[in-house]
């Protein structure tokens, strides 16, 4: 489909964002899905002109073309990001001179607001999972039970190896963005609920060495994740967005309300800089400000 043009340059690319970056095999292939998606435009629109040597013309002809089909500026920024991503590669490795993409500003996108769940909500949800006593519910519960008290990203859940629980620590450790690892700590109600885990698991004929599995012995995989959360939190909640990440947002809200430094929360969800974890600042200004009106003596207390 594609011309050795395009093929070379591409492929030098994803082994760049693999090796070097160390970006994981989902997101590679999501830049391979955006790129293959503008070279299917230049096949059509240009002759099958290779996307290596295209001007910035073509590119807006593309961006115009995609708004005009109604696909949301939000995905729009991110297919011109991973091509901006891919001319900075071609440009650093001197296969083409500039970037056409240098001076391209994003589309404005409406900023998402994500509303964390109250601490009632977590509770409500871990309240049902108590429900049933089996394979399935201590695999669920124990799922949001860590998500909530650690703030790990699903993925990292995901890999989790029974290798990885230190419970003379009291820790787990995980696998965050590019490779880095952190130990987290483990609650002690966690740790109770991880050897009931365990017990039932061990029940399970498989050879896997990852913690969560499906009833069938294999690995957790994404999808599961997502549906045990969206599937306990739409019966507790009426939060539009009910997701694994809503649960990571919410322990980092909640830490920051009962005053844990921004630093130490940073570390906990594996942040690079501290700009990632600001924020969850927002959500805690509600809280901030109700200190601050009952604690300032300058306030009009009613």
């Amino acid at each position: 489909m594609y011309t050795n043009g395009f093929f070379m340059p591409i492929h030098s690319f994803l082994n760049y964002l693999e090796l070097e970056k160390k970006y994981s095999k989902h997101t590679t292939t999501a830049y391979l899905n955006d790129l293959n998606s503008f070279q299917i435009f230049c096949n059509n629109e240009y002759d099958n002109q290779s996307i290596v040597h295209i001007n910035y013309a073509q590119i807006r002809t593309w961006i115009v073309s995609l708004v005009e089909g109604s696909t949301s500026n939000r995905t729009i920024n991110r297919k011109v990001s991973s091509l901006k991503s891919f001319y900075k590669f071609l440009q650093k490795t001197k296969q083409i001179e500039s970037n056409p993409l240098a001076k391209h500003k994003a589309l404005k996108v409406p900023k998402q607001v994500q509303l964390p769940f109250s601490e009632k909500e977590i509770i409500n949800a871990l309240n049902l999972l108590d429900e049933e006593v089996n394979f399935e519910s201590l695999r669920n519960k124990l799922i949001v039970e860590l998500l909530y008290s650690t703030g790990m990203r699903r993925s990292e859940l995901i890999n989790i190896k029974i290798i990885d629980l230190d419970f003379a620590n009291e820790t787990v450790k995980v696998l965050g963005k590019r490779n880095k690892e952190r130990y987290i700590p483990l609650l002690k109600s966690v740790q109770k609920n991880l050897l009931k885990y365990i017990e039932v698991r061990d029940e399970i004929s498989t050879n896997q060495s990852y913690l969560f599995l499906t009833k069938k012995g294999k690995i957790m995989y994404d999808t599961l994740v997502y549906r045990v959360i969206n599937n306990y939190f739409s019966r507790v909640s009426s939060k539009v967005k009910k997701s694994p990440h809503i649960i990571r947002h919410s322990f980092a809200t909640h830490l920051l309300n009962e005053g844990a430094d921004l630093n130490s929360v940073k570390e906990l969800l594996g942040h690079s800089s501290l700009a990632s974890t600001q924020i969850y600042t927002h959500n805690s200004l509600g809280k901030l400000k109700e200190v601050y009106n009952q604690a300032h003596p300058r306030s009009q207390k009613n």
